[in-house]
């Protein structure tokens, strides 16, 4: 291993690479590129030829030849992400959208139930391919059957609301004990689209499930900033939950009394919007406060870099992202002020 690669984390949190965002790109070629930047791995999404989960379960030596590639190029694998197909597990309706994103295995005939049953066991084999790969983390979505519904007009009943928790459970819970059989952790991003996707949907979704342990949270501010959630806040409320973090930074544009927090159906990047993604550092996440509360609740896992701007090339902003989040990671006192004092 060269000294451009040499493993880093030593002071503290490995900084990884999602590979979500460069699914167009060969993953030989990802790994290469997060090398010279300065990452210490990766967080390998279920995409383009990343990590196909069916060849990784099924067929010998598939895996073999991923390690061989992040063995070349110094790097570890941290985590595994399955957003798309997680996504497909509760939606309603399912349409064109996940016709898009999901791999033809998955979508097959395009009948809304099959193809979310056929969600549901790619995301248990996530669970399977994430234990052979020595990973104890799985990031992703959940999707949710009553999104829809998010402006609650026409009125929607209470029943109808209860109904959508009671249907994550039902298709999640299986999922999740095939995750308790390999001894790896859900880690759900929450995110607008999603059953848990604020501060109250996320309690809620703890309770559907009876808070078992196999179900966590993907930490990332970005849209919390959008919908004004407090996203240090976030980080202490579900501290024993936080099973792993995704770093991408958003910026509040001035009130202008037009842009709204739901977006208009405006395209990303339309100054129009209020708020867009921009490279990690040049936005109005709270990132040292983030980190000190990650530090205050003993937080130890991969932080990784969710590259997105759509006003910057991609090859320059991934480079400057990771060096702002090393300037973040700093050694953790070896004894608490109490501590100090007490000796005094």
């Amino acid at each position: 291993m060269t000294d451009a690669t040499t493993n880093r984390a030593g002071d503290g949190h490995p900084v990884t690479l999602f590979t979500g965002q460069w699914a167009d790109l060969p993953f030989e070629e990802v790994a290469r590129l997060a090398a010279e930047w300065g990452y210490d791995g990766l967080e390998i999404a279920c995409s383009g030829d990343h990590l196909d989960l069916r060849l990784a379960d099924e067929e010998p030596g598939y895996l073999e030849e991923r390690r061989e590639i992040l063995k070349r190029h110094g790097l570890e694998v941290y985590a595994i992400s399955n957003h798309l197909a997680g996504q497909a597990v509760c939606d309603a309706p399912i349409d064109f959208r996940h016709e898009a994103i999901l791999r033809p295995s998955v979508w097959g005939d395009g009948d809304p139930e099959g193809v979310r049953q056929r969600a549901a066991d790619d995301m248990r084999r996530s669970a399977r391919v994430a234990r052979k790969l020595g990973v104890d983390t799985v990031v992703g979505f959940t999707g949710s059957s009553i999104w829809q519904y998010v402006a609650m007009f026409p009125p929607v009943p209470a029943s109808v609301i209860e109904g959508g928790f009671e249907d994550f459970a039902n298709r999640w819970n299986p999922i999740l004990d095939v995750f308790d059989d390999e001894g790896v952790r859900f880690a759900h991003e929450v995110h607008p689209g999603e059953i848990a996707y604020d501060y109250w949907s996320s309690v809620r979704t703890l309770e559907a499930i009876g808070h078992r342990e196999a179900f966590g949270f993907n930490w990332d501010p970005s849209h919390m900033m959008w919908q004004n959630i407090d996203p240090v806040g976030f980080i202490l409320d579900f501290q024993d939950r936080i099973y792993h973090v995704d770093c991408k930074d958003t910026r509040l544009r001035p009130h202008n009394g037009r842009a709204g927090v739901m977006g208009s159906h405006l395209p990303w990047g339309d100054p129009r919007r209020g708020w867009d993604f921009v490279s990690t550092g040049h936005g109005d996440v709270p990132w040292e406060d983030s980190f000190r509360a990650l530090d205050s609740i003993g937080y130890t896992g991969p932080i990784s870099v969710e590259w997105e701007d759509a006003g910057m090339d991609r090859l320059h902003g991934a480079k400057e992202a990771v060096g702002f989040i090393r300037s973040l990671i700093w050694p953790r006192p070896t004894a608490s002020f109490d501590a100090a004092f007490s000796n005094q």
